[in-house]
């Protein structure tokens, strides 16, 4: 097929933009620009593919675009930056559950015409497409709490996943040798439904930003997929480029946890606690509890403080806060820090996102490797909500099932503040070391309202 050569400049363009879109999402410092650029490329493509293309009708695609941009609008003005893991896992069901209904329509379309390697395209595209679609309706479920966060498991689960997966594979062999038989492709479509579910249940709440990362992998897959079988270029870039790094993305956030790819999606983590395997502490340990005016003489008195957040800032919405207290102590003399763990939160980057949205400077953000050795130089570590990433047993006990993951050397600050709702222990299920230290003052309670309680103390010590 002859595709016109303005087509075909536009969609170069909007490769090129998606191209320096990832690049630029690289950095917090570009992440800005890195977004712009590839929501200005995919105006350019579908722009382009409207006005050069021969479309009949233009009435469904008007009434698909008011209603689509009606609710993206709505979802960006009233959906909260922490509620971005849901939104994000959302927006992954319906871009795989749109590739899908391509695939269908395409399929029907087609009919006896259809050659064996746009047979072999739909049915990926179909299979990964609706996987993508009710894996990430799962996600989105634990993430909103209206199914537990707690793996779901039961015998032979595995064996049962892998044999779906692979018969979905046999069933596209057989429909690219015979593509006319129709219920074998309705057949497959509906175990890629099956599988969606049925691979997300068993993943535990401490492994959701790899679940997440993994789905978007999975939706390049099934956008490349569509781009072979409708002939269109820049399907096959975006979705390339979505796939691979999604997946790339998967293994890093493994490795950041020290674990291996197949144990998060096999091994169900973040399950029961395991008793015992915190450390030397136990359950029964005996923490040292502070007042909010224990913690406003250490923070005062401290010239460095480095700030660790977690999920829990997300859940009480503090993030406006923990800038406030930044600034108070920045005006009383102290430098304020940020460390980043790559795994803290629902999603990759959830808490650049949260702090940006709080207008923190970048400058201030730091990954792991970038500050753990500050903290044995640093006077205060103000722990937001963060449990595991901070937990000391990752470097000393063998026994730990997190034992090897890479954590924040908090333990080595002159002290540390631990803000958490209450003593339960976090996704990984374990007691944390951390809690037990001498040098270590829990203050239990929501975060923002104890972070305003920091505020005015600290303002008042410096009045």
């Amino acid at each position: 097929m002859t595709l016109n050569p303005w087509l075909l400049f536009s969609y170069l363009i909007a490769s090129l933009c998606f191209i320096m879109a990832l690049q630029g999402l690289s950095s917090p410092t570009h992440a800005r620009r890195g977004n712009l650029l590839g929501s200005f490329g995919m105006m350019v493509a579908v722009v382009a593919t409207l006005a050069f293309n021969q479309i009949l009708t233009f009435q469904w695609i008007a009434i698909g675009l008011i209603i689509g941009s009606a609710i993206g609008a709505a979802m960006s003005v009233w959906i909260p930056m922490t509620k971005m893991p849901e939104r994000i896992a959302l927006s992954h069901a319906f871009g795989g559950l749109a590739a899908a209904l391509v695939g269908v329509s395409e399929y029907h379309h087609l009919g006896d015409g259809i050659d064996r390697f746009t047979m072999g395209a739909l049915g990926l595209e179909v299979f990964f497409g609706f996987l993508t679609f009710t894996g990430s309706l799962m996600a989105f479920g634990k993430l909103q709490g209206l199914i537990s966060g707690a793996p779901l498991t039961y015998k032979g689960q595995n064996a049962t996943n892998i044999t779906l997966f692979f018969s979905a594979l046999a069933l596209l062999v057989l429909l690219i040798v015979n593509p006319g038989q129709q219920a074998l492709f309705y057949l497959m479509g509906a175990i890629g439904l099956a599988v969606g579910v049925l691979a997300v249940l068993p993943i535990g709440g401490a492994d959701m930003p790899v679940v997440i990362s993994l789905l978007n992998s999975y939706a390049g897959l099934a956008a490349a997929s569509t781009g072979f079988a409708l002939n269109n270029y820049v399907l096959i870039i975006a979705g390339a480029l979505d796939g691979t790094s999604g997946f790339l993305l998967s293994m890093k956030m493994s490795q950041a946890m020290n674990r291996s790819f197949a144990n998060v999606l096999f091994g169900a983590f973040g399950g029961k606690p395991v008793e015992g395997a915190g450390g030397p502490g136990g359950p029964a340990a005996s923490y040292n509890l502070a007042t909010v005016e224990d913690a406003v003489g250490v923070l005062g008195a401290a010239q460095s403080v480095i700030v660790v957040p977690g999920y829990g800032m997300a859940v009480s919405q503090a993030q406006h806060a923990v800038r406030e207290l930044a600034q108070a102590l920045e005006a009383n003399g102290a430098t304020v820090k940020y460390a980043i763990h790559p795994v803290a939160g629902r999603m990759p980057g959830h808490m650049n996102v949260l702090l940006a949205e709080a207008n923190v400077s970048y400058e201030q953000l730091y990954d792991l490797e970038d500050i753990n050795d500050e903290f044995a130089r640093t006077d205060a570590a103000l722990v937001v909500g963060a449990n595991d990433v901070v937990n000391p047993a990752a470097k000393s006990n063998p026994g730990s099932p997190i034992f090897g993951m890479p954590v924040f050397n908090v333990d080595a600050a002159r002290a540390v503040i631990v803000l958490k709702r209450s003593m339960n222990p976090g996704f990984a299920g374990i007691e944390n070391d951390l809690f037990i230290r001498p040098n270590t003052m829990m203050v239990l309670g929501d975060a923002k309202k104890t972070l305003r309680e920091f505020i005015a103390g600290v303002k008042e010590e410096a009045a």
